[in-house]
């Protein structure tokens, strides 16, 4: 179990968060590539969302041509170096390697797709370039791994692509909500500025789209228009005494320790409420953060969590202990939070004393600004309803991908949302 303390200046806390899967080198890389099989209608490729030609990228690693992997992978897959770090691989490709069943170690394809495509972006190797200007616009509202990607492809086939981005930096979710040991700022910036200089997509920071009037004069501005907004802040739950101090949604303490590092306030008693994969980031970024005890509670058994089990195993392993069957009754303290009052099944009640709690319950949809747009239908979820051959929205100009549309799931996901949005765009405009 590792014990971790406070880190009071950068170099500690890069110490405590130093990334769990190192680059490969040259030889690392050349003796995995090796191992695979080459599989006929390889089965990593089928698990892959955005289809990469997983094979096709090793064999050229193998054979020593690093460009040519990287095109491979950046052709089906636009966030093809920060997949390659933050992926669940073990769950999608190398979970479907053909050596699972073996009782053999999978071939570490995340691994290898971060070293192709980590070395062209380090060489700024020239892969792409902009399509002959078809003189039509399209904008994008968010510039998270689904408006990238759009952005991208959009470019790739002639159309001005300019992003509304509400923040000040690009990439959504994997620069401000994934932990800082699993991809780094840098690296994350790294990549959209490489794809940035090839394709020339333009990046409206600081410009967030929240009015009828501005959406309005969108539709006259542009040719269509991609949604890529993501979800809201972690959503309020009505808990009695929510309001006090100490008590923070996990996404913004994620958001708050990916910008300010070692300088994020955290407890020395954390409760994290929550049993998804956010709640296990929190988790064990509070214990990298020198917090002396971390509790992860969730409502329901181990086996209902949502996180995947090495995002689990990973947190355990911080230092962090778990309980279950604990639903949150009440906040108790004065001002700020003290501890937090759980019930049982059995209506038993029980109290964990606490300084800060973070709560990784859900995050709020973005229903309200969807409303702005006429015709716009979504579900009982507040998601936006598509049409899952081109991402198109029952208002015809308007396509999306990512959260918008799935709730939340994986970059890997949103890069393949972004893609077929901006296909589905040019064939519209074309028809």
């Amino acid at each position: 179990m590792a014990e971790y303390n406070r880190p009071q200046s950068e170099a500690e806390f890069n110490e405590n968060f130093k990334d769990k899967t190192p680059l490969m080198n040259d030889t690392q890389a050349h003796y995995e590539s090796s191992r695979c099989l080459f599989c006929y209608d390889a089965p990593c490729m089928n698990a892959c969302p955005t289809a990469i030609d997983i094979p096709l990228f090793i064999k050229k690693i193998n054979t020593g041509n690093i460009d040519g992997a990287a095109q491979t992978i950046y052709d089906s897959n636009w966030i093809g170096n920060a997949c390659g770090t933050v992926c669940p691989t073990g769950v999608l490709c190398e979970g479907a390697c053909v050596y699972n069943k073996q009782s053999v170690p999978a071939v570490q394809i995340g691994k290898l797709q971060n070293f192709a495509t980590r070395h062209v972006i380090d060489n700024n190797k020239k892969l792409f370039e902009a399509g002959k200007d078809n003189g039509k616009k399209i904008a994008i509202i968010g510039g998270g791994p689904a408006g990238i990607s759009c952005a991208c492809e959009l470019r790739k086939m002639g159309y001005t692509a300019d992003i509304f981005e509400a923040k000040d930096k690009p990439s959504g979710l994997t620069v401000y909500g994934i932990a800082p040991y699993k991809i780094t700022n840098e690296e994350v910036l790294d990549e959209v500025k490489y794809l940035q200089e090839q394709l020339g997509f333009n990046i409206k920071y600081n410009s967030p789209i929240s009015s009828k009037d501005q959406l309005e004069q969108i539709e006259k501005d542009y040719d269509a228009v991609f949604i890529g907004v993501g979800l809201g802040p972690t959503a309020f739950r009505n808990i009695p005494g929510e309001d006090k101090s100490g008590i923070i949604g996990a996404v913004e303490f994620v958001e708050d320790l990916r910008m300010n590092h070692h300088k994020t306030n955290v407890g020395k008693e954390v409760i994290i409420l929550g049993g998804g994969n956010t709640a296990m980031d929190a988790a064990s970024e509070s214990a990298r953060m020198g917090a002396t005890k971390v509790i992860l509670a969730y409502r329901g058994s181990k086996e209902k969590m949502g996180a995947y089990d090495f995002e689990y195993e990973l947190a355990i392993s911080s230092g962090i202990k778990s309980v279950f069957d604990a639903n949150p009754k009440e906040f108790l303290g004065e001002d700020s939070v003290e501890g937090v009052k759980f019930s049982r099944a059995d209506g038993s009640e029980f109290t964990i004393n606490c300084d800060m709690v973070i709560k990784a319950t859900g995050q709020a949809k973005m229903g309200s600004f969807f409303k702005l747009i006429d015709n716009m239908e979504t579900d009982e979820s507040s998601r936006i309803k598509v049409n899952k051959k081109n991402n198109q929205t029952s208002n015809p100009k308007y396509f999306a991908g990512g959260d918008a549309i799935n709730g939340g799931a994986e970059v890997v996901n949103a890069a393949y949302d972004g893609k077929l949005a901006a296909l589905g765009i040019h064939k519209w405009l074309n028809e």
